[in-house]
């Protein structure tokens, strides 16, 4: 039979009795060494072995408090964007509102002022609805404006409420001339891709004019909407069809999705109605002829 030896035992369990030996008398060492040595030993310990984990906890501390700092950072400038977004759309309303103000003070009694609603229902995206109604005057196809020109006519009218379309809709037509009268022509919408890029078209004027661009478009009095309400400017020259008839694209006064606060008209509104929109003698005249008129001009 084969006798069997003890196993031998490992190198490594005999290296760790020395070891364990050595850590217990330090141990008892230490219960007996005074305070100053206690200092010194842990000094010396700190600045020799512990040295990289107190340098990595001190770096992992000072990350922690940074992103700390940058979270209040971002924090704050998120409120301050908050805020200053909130002033701009306050102040951009604000003079909107101080503009058509004043245009409802040159138009009394014969233009109300009332508020824009709209639907947003699929297919009235081109309609709006403003509170006032039949009992305030208002008529179908009474024009409804703003500080900045036309915004559209009125469609529908009921006892407290009347429904109107702005100048993108398919439908929207306004006869138009020149200020200086020199031109006459029918503006109707152009559609564009996306609905926010629409632009308007002034058709059927002359083959031998020619409109100088960024002249003012205004209503002519032609049809059921006043003479003299702002309309829009000449961009550029559209189609010109043979040698009898050209049309313009028109760059519109006014961005009907961004008026919330328009003027329309009551029964009995005079038939031209320009002065209202010239009243300040201060303002320029590079863009038609005309001083006063409250109004930006294209972007050119």
């Amino acid at each position: 039979m084969v006798a069997y030896a003890p196993e031998p035992e490992p190198t490594g369990s005999r290296r760790q009795v020395p070891l364990a030996v050595g850590l217990a008398l330090l141990a008892v060492v230490t219960l007996y060494l005074g305070p100053e040595a206690e200092q010194q030993i842990a000094g010396a310990v700190q600045s020799s072995v512990l040295r990289p984990f107190i340098w990595t906890q001190e770096t992992l501390a000072q990350a922690r408090m940074r992103a700390g700092q940058i979270d209040a950072l971002q924090t704050q400038l998120d409120s301050l964007t908050a805020v200053l977004s909130t002033q701009s759309a306050l102040s951009s309303e604000n003079r909107a509102l101080r503009d058509l103000l004043g245009l409802a003070e040159r138009a009394r009694p014969d233009y109300l002022p009332a508020t824009v609603i709209r639907p947003g229902t699929p297919g009235s995206e081109r309609m709006f609805i403003v509170d006032v109604g039949a009992a305030d005057g208002v008529q179908v196809y009474s024009p409804v404006v703003s500080a900045e020109g036309l915004v559209g006519v009125i469609r529908e009218v009921r006892e407290r409420t009347a429904v109107g379309m702005d100048w993108s809709h398919p439908d929207f037509r306004a006869s138009a001339m020149l200020e200086d009268g020199s031109a006459y022509g029918m503006v109707e919408n152009a559609r564009g891709v996306t609905g926010e890029d629409d632009l308007l078209v002034l058709n059927g004027t002359a083959f031998y004019e020619n409109l100088p661009l960024g002249a003012l478009v205004l209503t002519s009095g032609v049809g059921v909407i006043p003479r003299g309400i702002p309309i829009g400017y000449v961009d550029e020259t559209a189609d010109v069809q043979g040698t009898w008839r050209k049309s313009y694209w028109l760059r519109p006064s006014v961005q009907p999705a961004s008026v919330t606060h328009v003027l329309v008209a009551v029964s009995g509104a005079p038939e031209d109605v320009a002065e209202m929109w010239a009243t300040d003698p201060l303002a320029s005249d590079s863009l038609g002829g005309r001083t006063g008129l409250p109004l930006v001009g294209p972007d050119r």
